[in-house]
């Protein structure tokens, strides 16, 4: 097989995509309002050599960030005093080499997306055990994900639509609901169920 070949039979193959060092510290938020959840998590954390932070709050995430920017970050994206996107993006604001988790029960592309266009390293559905939030964290390539053998049902696809409406609103309910022609209570009601399968 000539040189030309090989080349242009490894461009055909998907290599892991390469991403920037880790940092070298191992301070760590964590931003969670699940109380227990957030216990266990900062204990399990501790155990594997990080200075955790824990916090409970929006506020209390971006106070902690003013004070000393971490390296890494484990943040819930819905608080009850507000979204943990705002965190991430102060974060990436704070500390560009710094790597964060978002967190969430509410899995879906559009928020996936704009997860990582704030700043997010990575995006995992709830729930995740620590094992998996800490390979996430540490993770040295992003694997390309493959081709889904099952598409999504009908109720996934309105699902993702109305997410990404809503993300390219800001998250404003009323002016997606204007938007998608629905009425704003329906919308609301929609917003707080879980991602349908």
């Amino acid at each position: 097989m000539s040189t030309e070949e090989l080349k242009a039979d490894r461009e055909g193959v998907s290599e892991p995509e390469q991403v920037p060092a880790l940092p070298q510290d191992r301070s760590l938020l964590i931003l969670d309002d699940d109380k227990p959840f957030l216990g266990r998590l900062t204990r399990a954390m501790e155990a594997r050599g990080f200075l955790v932070t824990p916090c409970e709050t929006v506020a209390e995430g971006l106070a902690a960030l003013e004070s000393n920017p971490p390296a890494f970050a484990i943040i819930d994206m819905r608080l009850d005093d507000g979204n943990g996107l705002d965190v991430i993006s102060k974060l990436k604001t704070s500390r560009p080499d710094a790597r964060g988790i978002i967190l969430t029960g509410y899995g879906n592309i559009a928020t996936a997306v704009t997860a990582v266009k704030l700043g997010a390293f990575d995006y995992l559905a709830k729930p995740a055990d620590a094992d998996e939030i800490y390979h996430a964290l540490m993770a040295t390539q992003v694997d390309k994900p493959d081709a889904q053998e099952n598409p999504m049902s009908a109720d996934r696809v309105r699902w993702e639509h109305i997410q990404r409406v809503f993300e390219s609103c800001d998250r404003n309910v009323s002016e997606t609901a204007r938007r998608l022609n629905m009425h704003r209570r329906t919308l609301q009601r929609i917003l707080a169920k879980r991602a349908p399968r």
